[in-house]
């Protein structure tokens, strides 16, 4: 979302109109959620996707009209028996499309996208309000907003309030990813997470791997002891914490520090037989619990059979991806 707003902002300035094309509610099966985007210019789209196929050609039809009219406007799409034959459909739903026309230079949206940019880079909790009953007015607000309040949550999805329909979607989240440890599968790591929207810390006591040009997807590169966490770093509830230090002395003391601050997630690299010494260390000598013992996943990553760094990776990132998805519907 970052990425499309920032492209977003660099059209308008340019003098180019644009539709931002959202699903805002799908049931059945449909080729994506509430919350699919894609930007769409006279020239077609841009960037974003609301899951490819017919639903999505037929929108950019439907986006191009908008662009003519200057007017926005929803469209439902039904997937019947029909339908579903003609839009190319192995099985039928139902989508609701919102088409929220940009007009060039609009300072309203300038300014939504400038204000998005400095959350995003602040890691504030925000979400994005789209009043359609108004029009398609867009809006940020965050959970200072006592009237939305109630309606801040994880998932996407339409609410009423005070008489109009309103599409509510968080697009910037508090938590990041913390990676202790710079080595080949956190080389690896970082641009995977990045790109699929989770924003990356790295740690490491070694200048050489705590080396921004290693991680130019990361957020923040940090060279500290690994002893002293909490002298670097803050880690709170909403984040999640992958170690893979370069030995099991490095691995135990990172542990013993970041469980004490219940992050959502904590992953270790390495194998059961280590796992199992490693526990007995944090139990025996630092005295953690059994529930936050059992809250540590390792080895990190789900089973996929991975053996390079780069396979490693991505079994890690699935793994974080299914987590994310998880809290999101709880």
């Amino acid at each position: 979302m970052r990425q499309m707003l920032q492209i977003m902002k660099a059209r308008l300035l340019a003098g180019e109109d644009l539709v931002m094309v959202t699903v805002t509610a799908s049931s059945g099966a449909t080729p994506r959620g509430a919350g699919a985007r894609m930007l769409v210019g006279k020239a077609g789209r841009i960037c974003g996707t609301i899951g490819g196929g017919a639903v999505e050609y037929r929108s950019e039809g439907i986006a191009k009209t908008v662009l003519e009219e200057k007017s926005s406007r929803g469209h439902d799409f039904t997937l019947t028996r029909e339908d579903v034959q003609n839009l190319g459909m192995i099985c039928g739903g139902a989508c609701n499309v919102f088409f929220h026309y940009l007009s060039a230079g609009d300072k309203d949206v300038l300014a939504l996208a400038e204000e998005a940019e400095t959350r995003f880079a602040r890691g504030e909790d925000t979400w994005l309000v789209s009043d359609l009953s108004g029009g398609g007015r867009l809006y940020l607000t965050d959970k200072s907003d006592t009237a939305l309040l109630p309606h801040l949550t994880r998932q996407p999805h339409r609410a009423q309030l005070q008489g109009k329909e309103l599409y509510i979607e968080q697009i910037v989240t508090g938590g990041r990813v913390y990676v202790f440890g710079g080595g080949h599968v956190a080389q690896e790591l970082v641009p995977v997470l990045s790109h699929v929207g989770f924003r990356c810390v790295v740690m490491d006591d070694r200048p050489e791997f705590a080396d921004k040009a290693l991680f130019p997807a990361a957020e923040q590169v940090v060279l500290g002891d690994f002893r002293r966490i909490s002298d670097f770093l803050s880690i709170g509830s909403e984040d999640y914490v992958c170690v893979m230090t370069r030995g099991h002395a490095g691995d135990t003391i990172v542990q013993a520090q970041v469980l004490r601050c219940r992050p959502c997630y904590c992953g270790v690299i390495g194998s059961r037989h280590k796992a199992a010494g490693v526990r007995k260390v944090l139990k025996e000598e630092y005295g953690l619990s059994e529930e936050a013992l059992n809250s540590v996943t390792t080895p990190i990553g789900i089973s996929i059979g991975a053996e390079t760094p780069a396979e490693i990776a991505i079994s890690i990132a699935a793994q974080l991806i299914a987590h994310r998805a998880e809290r999101n519907r709880r």
